[in-house]
């Protein structure tokens, strides 16, 4: 996908839009393993298939719910524009993380960004404030629901 360009002042126009919907991708077992390895949660919930099909009240393994919120800068990447003169973006934090529905494995989700600030904090940085959901294929309630907190560092003209 194409990455849009933008102005500051163009961002500041669209507070309250939405920005778009990333392309979906998969949530299989495969994922979920790794992501079990790397962060040393190797849940049975989680990482073994059979015993989740029997004994979870999801009747699957499921994804991690910190799995689903990593996946966000992925799919940011599908839809969000750069600003001009940027020369970094850096992750501020969340607020309002909410996991609210489990993500099974073989689902498809994709995030969907609302831009809800946009804040000066000094000649070359601003803060970025977007509304955030992570949608499951089919599903009406998401898998999460957030808002994230970016830097943009950009070159003054």
């Amino acid at each position: 996908m194409s990455k849009q360009q933008t102005t500051l002042e163009e961002l500041q126009a669209n507070i309250g839009k939405s920005v778009g919907t990333s392309q979906w991708r998969t949530v299989d077992q495969q994922r979920i393993d790794g992501f079990a390895e790397l962060t040393e949660d190797p849940q049975w919930i989680h990482t073994d298939p059979e015993r989740a099909a029997k004994e979870s009240p999801f009747g699957a393994t499921i994804a991690h719910g910190f799995l689903s919120l990593s996946m966000l800068s992925a799919m940011a990447m599908d839809v969000l524009p750069t600003i001009k003169g940027q020369v970094m973006g850096i992750n501020y934090g969340f607020d309002k993380v909410r996991f609210m529905n489990p993500v099974r494995e073989g689902s498809k989700i994709r995030g969907s960004f609302t831009l809800l600030e946009v804040k000066q904090r000094s000649d070359q940085e601003w803060q970025l404030r977007h509304g955030v959901k992570v949608e499951i294929e089919g599903q009406e309630k998401p898998a999460l629901m957030a808002q994230w907190l970016s830097l943009a560092v950009v070159v003054p003209s």
